[in-house]
């Protein structure tokens, strides 16, 4: 029986490298090699964004469901939704319909992007008969301001001659009335992880600050704020929700107010949420040493992303805490000063970022490895 420290490994993704699970596994594997006895508990984490399906159905010992749905740009694909362990509640991560990743840089455009396909697993989870839908809306290709999740579960979007509007952001300057006869009724409870607070439209609006990273040219940008003001509007007056002054409905391009509004969901922190279904601070408490990790880990890893969120949790109980990123950036000595015992980069010589990617199992496990010796020398 292992009688070495109790060290709880709980990264996040490495963006556009290495899973959390693959993170966890690999930091687990070198610090093995140095640290024999060490007794190891990994639990990969998501703030919400990439990764969250995967993190909760698996730590809940949940299930994959593969379905028929649309992506984008209104393309025929297959997605995956989760349910939780006691099939109570199911686990959407919208990026898996309606990415920004799936589509190719040439083809983006965020004037005819729709969240379709993020209404559709949905309206598969209603079936299910869950009490609770848990949605992750980091990562959209979109900015219609869910109208296109709307559309899937029933809305009908209708122009001042009662022809319906066609998929995107860029059409709804042309709304004048919001169809509701169709629309599915029997809501479970719905939960949003939604780690940002701005507002649907303005110079801090979605489609200001996030319709660049997807496409958007500047005429492009004033297109899609002036639609998503006009769509605020008519959902105001028809539905009595003022989603344009709340803090959080530009998220995923509009889709966090579109859910308020259309749903009755409720926005919640991403990494407080998953971090209560995985029952993340008591794990933590029973540990010696925990670690986390990133791709990279700067001046903004302090605004409320994962690895910062393991940290205050950490040194509520007294825990040290080692960051491991494949990046030091910018303002990464902040973390110092926010819980933070120890920030390590994977990269221990000079690569190019083609390289540290290629190499990046081979540099996480000899990170491990190098962590296993820290600690044993604490230990000794």
């Amino acid at each position: 029986m292992k009688n070495g420290p109790h060290i709880l490994i709980a990264p996040d993704s490495f963006k556009e490298s290495l899973d959390a699970f693959t993170v966890a596994r690999l930091l687990k594997a070198g610090i093995e090699k140095s640290l024999p006895d060490a007794v190891i508990d990994t639990v990969p984490v998501s703030d919400g964004g990439e990764g969250f399906l995967k993190v909760l159905t698996t730590g809940t010992g949940g299930t994959f469901r593969t379905i028929s749905v649309h992506d984008a740009l209104m393309r025929p694909i297959k997605a995956e939704i989760g349910i939780s362990g006691d099939k109570h509640t199911a686990f959407i991560e919208m990026a898996v319909a309606n990415g920004l990743e799936m589509i190719l840089p040439e083809e983006r455009n965020p004037l005819i992007a729709s969240t379709f396909g993020t209404g559709e697993m949905i309206k598969h989870a209603i079936k299910t008969g869950c009490k609770k839908i848990v949605i992750g809306i980091g990562g959209s290709a979109t900015n219609d301001g869910g109208a296109g999740m709307a559309q899937a579960l029933g809305a009908k979007f209708l122009d001042k001659n009662g022809k319906e509007l066609l998929p995107g952001g860029g059409q709804l300057s042309q709304l004048c009335e919001i169809n509701l006869s169709g629309f599915e009724k029997n809501f479970p409870e719905i939960v949003v992880a939604c780690d940002v607070s701005n507002p649907l439209t303005g110079p801090n609006g979605a489609s200001v600050i996030y319709g660049p990273q997807k496409g958007a040219t500047p005429e492009m940008v004033q297109q899609l704020d002036t639609s998503l003001r006009n769509y605020a509007e008519i959902v105001r007056k028809q539905l009595n929700i003022d989603i344009g002054n709340i803090p959080g409905a530009g998220a995923a391009g509009g889709l966090g107010g579109g859910l308020i509004a259309f749903t009755g969901a409720k926005p919640a922190n991403g990494f407080q949420l998953v971090a209560e279904i995985l029952d993340l601070e008591n794990r933590i408490a029973r540990a010696d040493f925990v670690i986390t990790a990133e791709g990279k880990l700067d001046g903004q890893t302090i605004n409320g992303k994962a690895p910062f969120g393991i940290a205050q949790l950490a040194k509520k109980h007294g825990k040290p805490v080692i960051g491991v990123a494949g990046t030091l950036g910018n303002g990464h000595e902040k973390s110092y000063e926010c819980g933070f015992d120890l920030l390590i980069s994977i990269i221990n010589q000079p690569l190019s970022l083609a390289e540290a990617m290629q190499n990046a199992p081979e540099l996480v496990e000899k990170c491990g490895f190098q962590i296993g010796k820290i600690i044993g020398l604490k230990n000794q």
